[in-house]
């Protein structure tokens, strides 16, 4: 029987979406359905399910499953891992609360810091040492690690981080103390930080290792149900998972090392903004990512998003950098914003609106939902603005409560604001991109970009509501709405190659670099990620280097090409690096010797072919119907043009405002504005009021407000 589909599963915080792509005809069919927070698997199965009704032995025909899950990040954020101890070096099990020592707010006089996972009496040292150049100093007392091992199983534990100074340059003795445990402790689950993160910063990797001990057991039990509920009905190759670096992985990779797809769901949504900024040949875009619970962006140039290497997990303030828990591995550099369909609105103590970050998911959800939920939500704002169509929700598959959307909306937040309902919900819906605005300009600004440049891509069951509202505050010129744009973080695991790095910190001065050694370590990661790759696959290999002045302690990465075999290198990493840092910096430091710092690899296979069929229409699309929506350039209730997308054809156009309806989400058109639908399928909307002053944004201020909240 020959494979003809691909399918994408893509678990979110309120929403569980999926794509399959007959490979054949390019024909796409996709649902999506509210996520079970206690058993997201189950999510998964029915929806497969769902599509699987529509062609017989679907699963059986199925080439690849590709998924993207919460289900890590939630763990974490709900504290709901494995019992773990953690085992370092003697005199170093506080590192967990001594971190850096910075205070993510010097003005707080009440700072709370995030709890270590671990709780000191489950911090144990051993007698142990290597020195920065991995010779030792102090060998392994094995019995001492024998002694920790007991004293774990009388305190239950189920999973042991084990993490000793300078393992990075010599890993022998975290080898033998995991050897040891996995003796003592048969059925315990066991992370080496020279394996998980090898790399310099003591904190940064005993935190990473951390995190890959308390998910490991729950990773696993999670991925082996679905890949058994898949085989059962019928699937017969191997699930892939996305990490979050945007590659995806075997299904034995992701639970080897479950730290690296903490952030695998905004991953995917940043790959199918790739994909399309690659097809449509866009050089900067602005991801727009806007689901049930957060808001995601991301700069994306030249069809390569901006990656970060470290990121944080559990933060005591959702949104301020330094207030969480490190993890070192390799992310998309994006902006999260507590702004979803179901960031919950309220009157705070000074009688005005707020909205978010916290949501109410998918239980009990939005008043609308109809599941016993009460607060106002942005969902239920729309609802009652006309931006939603009650009947249609889901394609009609869930209809939603208008009655129950306005009384929750007049009850929890008209009521104490003198605010009709209808002004009340204008002002969510105005606030939420507000917040979104301020956020995104500080972040697009960082990175040393301005917003008339980019063309924002919205995405997610809510982002093409509030995308337009969005650019125009923000400053970009126009809005790119993809095709199935409310699934789209589905359809980008379809985009998304098989792919994996790894590093290795090398540090030597580049001017006498011992050019073997490096080889050597670029080899020797080419072997490992490779060994990961499926069997058979062709491949392609990336090579990089972290570079750093002597001295200091954040280096820079550089790509570079071929073996490291002639002397050139050297001063061709050195000349690279300089560009690269005066670029950033506005200056170099000539007296200052360059340093090597790490080498990376990162293999992959060659991106998948993702050809979608295209719009079939040859005739301009008459509207399906007419209905009533707020329009805040009259701050009033106008009746508008209601479109079905699908019955739209290539080079429509259609002048705003007006409203375009699909399946998963719907896209608000504003006065003024020219939508058009280009060659792919895409909605282009055209914005025809200059934003902000009307001047070029070039040059706009970043506004930045000071508060406790």
């Amino acid at each position: 029987m020959t494979t003809a589909y691909r399918l994408g599963v893509d678990i979110g915080g309120t929403f569980t979406d999926f794509a399959v792509v007959d490979e054949d005809s390019g024909a796409v069919r996709v649902e999506k359905m509210l996520t079970s927070a206690k058993a997201p698997e189950e999510t998964v199965l029915r929806g497969v399910e769902s599509l699987a009704a529509a062609v017989p032995d679907m699963l059986a025909q199925t080439s690849e499953v590709i998924h993207a899950t919460t289900l890590v990040t939630n763990v974490i954020l709900e504290r709901k891992g494995a019992k773990t101890g953690l085992l370092t070096t003697a005199g170093f099990r506080d590192i967990l609360e001594l971190a850096r020592e910075v205070r993510y707010d010097i003005f707080d006089m009440f700072i709370r810091l995030p709890e270590p996972m671990v709780p000191r009496n489950l911090r144990l040292g051993v007698s142990e040492r290597v020195l920065a150049d991995g010779s030792v100093l102090v060998p392994l007392n094995e019995a001492e690690v024998r002694d920790a091992a007991a004293a774990f199983r009388d305190a239950g534990v189920e999973a042991v981080a084990v993490a000793f100074l300078h393992s990075y340059r010599a890993g022998d003795h975290e080898k033998r103390a995991g050897a040891i445990l996995r003796e003592e402790l048969p059925g315990v689950t066991v992370s080496l930080s020279h394996e998980v993160h090898p790399e310099p910063k003591e904190y940064e990797r005993t935190s990473t290792t951390v995190i890959d001990a308390y998910v490991k057991g729950v990773a696993e039990g999670y991925l082996d149900r679905l890949s058994t509920g898949l085989q059962e009905r019928g699937y017969r190759n191997r699930l892939f998972v996305m990490l979050s670096n945007g590659g995806t992985a075997t299904v034995e990779t992701a639970k080897s090392v479950p730290v690296q797809i903490v952030e695998s769901g905004p991953a995917a949504g940043v790959e199918a903004a790739s994909y399309f900024g690659r097809l449509m040949g866009l050089d900067h875009m602005l991801s727009f990512d806007m689901g049930g619970t957060t808001a995601k962006l991301c700069i994306i140039e030249h069809g390569r998003a901006a990656r970060t290497r470290t990121f944080e997990v559990d933060r005591v303030h959702r949104f301020k950098a330094g207030s969480g828990l490190p993890a070192a591995v390799p992310v998309y550099d994006l902006l999260e914003i507590g702004a979803g369909g179901g960031s919950i609105a309220r009157v705070n103590d000074l009688g005005l609106l707020q909205v978010g970050p916290d949501s109410a998911g998918s239980d009990p959800g939005p008043a609308s939902y109809g599941l016993n939920g009460a607060a106002p939500t942005v969902t239920d704002a729309d609802l009652l603005l006309g931006y939603l169509n009650p009947d249609y929700f889901l394609g009609g598959q869930m209809r939603l409560d208008i009655a129950a959307a306005q009384d929750a909306i007049q009850t929890g937040l008209a009521a104490a604001t003198g605010l009709t309902a209808i002004e009340a919900a204008a002002g969510v819906h105005e606030l939420v991109n507000e917040n979104m605005t301020s956020a995104a300009r500080v972040y697009v600004a960082e990175k040393g970009q301005a917003p008339s440049h980019l063309s924002l891509v919205a995405f997610g069951g809510a982002g093409p509501v509030h995308a337009v509202g969005l650019a125009r505050k923000l400053g970009c010129p126009q809005v790119i709405v993809p095709p199935f744009s409310g699934v789209m973080s589905s359809l980008g695991l379809l985009a998304a190659p098989v792919a994996f790095e790894g590093s290795r910190a090398v540090r030597q001065i580049v001017n006498a670099l011992d050019l073997d050694a490096v080889e050597a370590a670029f080899q020797e990661l080419e072997d490992e990620a490779s060994a990961l790759m499926p069997e058979g696959s062709a491949l392609l290999v990336r090579r990089s280097v972290d570079l750093r002045y002597s001295g200091q302690d954040y280096p820079l990465e550089i790509e570079t090409e071929g073996p490291c075999n002639d002397a050139a290198v050297k001063s061709d990493w050195e000349a690279r690096f300089e560009a690269a840092y005066n670029e950033l910096y506005g200056k170099v430091d000539d007296d200052n010797p360059v340093e090597l710092a790490s080498v990376r690899v990162h293999v992959s296979q060659p991106a998948p072919q993702l050809d979608i069929a295209r719009p079939a229409a040859t005739t301009d699309a008459a509207p399906k119907a007419s209905r009533k929506i707020y329009v805040s350039a009259q701050a009033s209730m106008e009746s508008v043009s209601v479109y079905e997308r699908t019955d739209l054809r290539i080079g429509q156009e259609i002048a705003g405002p007006a409203i375009v309806e699909e399946r998963e989400s719907t896209t608000v058109i504003g006065p003024g504005d020219r939508l058009s639908v280009n060659a792919f399928g895409c909605l282009v909307v055209d914005l025809a009021i200059p934003t902000m002053s009307g001047e070029d944004s070039d040059d706009v201020p970043v506004t930045v407000a000071v508060g406790g909240g």
